[in-house]
């Protein structure tokens, strides 16, 4: 019976080496995950950032293309349309 006493703290001392081993690589597996989804966020958050730039130098642009005076540059030189005569317009009243 003494051996199997003898035998019970070295069983335990291995069993407790064994779980902070464990634990140790579970926490270097986690840390590593963790810095690559870091670095994965960094380079979203810069790809987002670069896109909303993107974005709004797009909104400039075609609020410009839209612009009235462009677009009646564009019918006078381009399509060749002219303003009506006052003698070309007629009114139409609802009776």
């Amino acid at each position: 019976m003494s051996a199997i006493r003898s035998k019970q703290p070295i069983l335990l001392t291995l069993v407790f080496a064994f779980t902070c081993v464990v634990s140790a690589l579970a926490l270097i597996y986690t840390k590593h995950e963790s810095r690559k989804m870091f670095i994965e966020l960094e380079q979203l958050t810069v790809e987002r950032d670069e896109l909303n730039i993107e974005w709004g130098q797009l909104q400039i642009e075609q609020s410009t293309w839209a612009t009235h005076a462009r677009i009646e540059k564009v019918a006078l030189e381009e399509l060749s349309l002219r303003r009506p005569r006052s003698t070309d317009i007629y009114v139409i009243e609802r009776q």
